[in-house]
């Protein structure tokens, strides 16, 4: 291989953009996401993802929060993070309809950043204790005895059946002759 001026200038900018970019990795390095109306973007992101009228915005805003801070955890993350950032500010996501919403979303679904949101937000947005109060699911029910032995085995949050008992219902029960069991009619086929 001949090393010409241009292979060499390359190659001493990668290795120095490589260098900068190793020591982004203190303690005092810049956040992605930091602003103010950041958080607010990717909260909009994760409603668009798994839309519920009934969550309050600030279940989304706590799952956004997470969703940020697996985005800043390593150098990689961050450039990935601050480029899919990047692209909903320039088409202004929250101000989307949510059918343009989708459309964008769709766009971009094999990326990274897609990938890390939409994987975050599907964890989160469930385990979050506020939303399993708006759905009505109680919890893990191994420290309460179970499913079968625990809280679970009453059924006071299932609606009153309706049920309508038959007419003749408690003549069958009364008449205990055994006639009237061996009865049914057999059907015969040719």
């Amino acid at each position: 291989m001949t090393i010409t001026r241009r292979n060499l200038l390359l190659g001493a900018a990668s290795t120095i953009a490589y260098l900068q970019l190793g020591t982004m990795q203190t303690k005092s390095d810049i956040k992605i996401a930091s602003k103010a109306g950041d958080q607010k973007m990717v909260a909009s992101m994760c409603r668009a993802l798994y839309p519920h009228k009934r969550f309050p915005e600030n279940i989304y805003m706590d799952v956004a929060a997470g969703a940020i801070k697996k985005g800043n955890a390593d150098t990689g993350s961050k450039i990935m993070f601050r480029a899919g950032l990047d692209g909903l500010q320039a088409k202004k996501f929250d101000k989307l309809s949510f059918r343009k919403q989708t459309k964008y979303l769709k766009s971009i679904e094999g990326s990274a950043f897609f990938g890390l949101i939409r994987g975050h937000t599907t964890v989160a947005l469930y385990d979050h204790k506020q939303v399993w109060k708006i759905l009505g699911y109680e919890g893990e029910s191994f420290s309460k005895g179970g499913y079968k032995d625990g809280q679970y085995n009453s059924l006071d949050w299932l609606p009153n059946p309706r049920i309508k008992e038959h007419p003749e219902l408690q003549a069958f029960l009364n008449d205990s002759s055994s006639v009237k069991y061996a009865s049914s009619k057999i059907i015969k086929s040719n």
